[in-house]
């Protein structure tokens, strides 16, 4: 089992003695609801006392229809990205779908996403790596934890140094996902921060027939059991208006939910760290 070894992105430490959060809505929808989300998100943090990364997606490749909403386009989602950077000072995070889009990505984004249906395409990993950004990895919901090993030794032949590995859920059945929390300790022996995707870890994959349903109603729960697991940071997806979001409405975290949440999920965190800290001097 490797240590892990903590590193940066920006102001946010992942793989340390602090919880981070990566929040934001499911895919960049205009530039003033980009800024409204990304403010709501920055005061609630800054007054829980939490470093958090930016998250919005310029495109969601595998939606469940043809006709389901995408997003904008590349340049118009990466724009908007570099213009929340600039106004409100925090690391963005976004998804890459192919390896030709990494290096554009890689100049705005601090953080590059593998989506989990991509994590074992070795050219999309390699050319993630390549850009120097740090790069984050969904776990596929098809992969066992200790599977996930492969995708780290891929990244690090390629030359990343700065690697995390995001749990959300594996297939369980038809339209269901189920959480497996060994997974966090397991994949964290690979030496890498671990993120918990507490929001797509609620989706019921192609639930709705043309859609992806999903059970916000837990996000709370999951969230808390994760941090007590000892993850390096919570990913979840936030609106300001679920019901009327374009993409992954049913699992988002409405934002009024957010604070609390944060809040406990900081309790939780400072009571396992300090256990910890016990254990290691006794």
């Amino acid at each position: 089992m490797s240590e892990v070894r903590p590193f940066s992105v920006g102001n946010v430490e992942f793989g340390g003695s602090d919880l981070a959060i990566i929040a934001g809505p499911c895919v960049v929808e205009s530039k003033d609801h980009a800024f409204k989300m990304a403010g709501a998100i920055s005061e609630v943090a800054d007054r829980v006392g939490i470093r958090f990364v930016y998250k919005s997606s310029f495109d969601k490749a595998n939606r469940s229809s043809i006709e389901s909403f995408r997003g904008r386009g590349m340049d118009f989602g990466l724009d908007i990205l570099q213009a929340v950077k600039e106004e409100f000072g925090v690391p963005v995070i976004t998804d890459i779908h192919e390896p030709s889009q990494a290096a554009e990505a890689g100049e705005v984004a601090d953080i590059l996403q593998i989506p989990a249906f991509l994590c074992r395409q070795t050219d999309l990993l390699i050319a993630a790596a390549e850009t120097g950004k740090a790069v984050n990895v969904k776990k596929g919901q098809f992969l066992a934890p200790w599977d996930a090993k492969n995708i780290v030794d891929k990244l690090r032949a390629a030359g990343s140094d700065r690697i995390m590995l995001t749990e959300r859920g594996a297939s369980f059945g038809y339209n269901n996902l189920v959480v497996d929390l060994r997974s966090f300790p397991v994949m964290r022996g690979f030496g890498v921060p671990v993120v918990f995707d507490t929001t797509h870890s609620l989706q019921l994959p192609g639930g709705l027939g043309t859609a992806t349903g999903g059970q916000a109603e837990y996000i709370e729960n999951f969230a808390r059991a994760a941090v007590a697991c000892g993850v390096d940071a919570v990913f979840m997806e936030v609106h300001d208006d679920p019901a009327k979001a374009p993409s992954d409405g049913p699992n988002q975290l409405p934002l009024e939910r957010l604070e609390p949440l944060l809040r406990k999920l900081k309790q939780i965190h400072e009571l396992v760290h300090k256990d910890s800290a016990v254990e290691t001097t006794a």
